[in-house]
């Protein structure tokens, strides 16, 4: 069973390998990740707000 120092050491050795593997997004990149993210919530507040009209609507308050 590994110790808590060991699971740390782990935790810090496979952090540095990922950041080490990581890149800064282009503009392109970060362009479409923009859209994407905007779209998702678009589409979640418009379902949001379906949802609480048929609420509004069926309670008629």
């Amino acid at each position: 069973m590994a110790t808590t120092t060991e699971k740390l050491k782990n935790f810090f050795a496979e952090s540095r390998r990922v950041l080490l593997v990581t890149k800064k997004p282009g503009m392109k990149e970060f362009k479409l990740a923009v859209k994407i993210t905007g779209t998702g919530m678009i589409l979640i507040g418009s379902v949001g707000l379906v949802i609480r009209m048929i609420g509004y609507l069926i309670s008629g308050q």
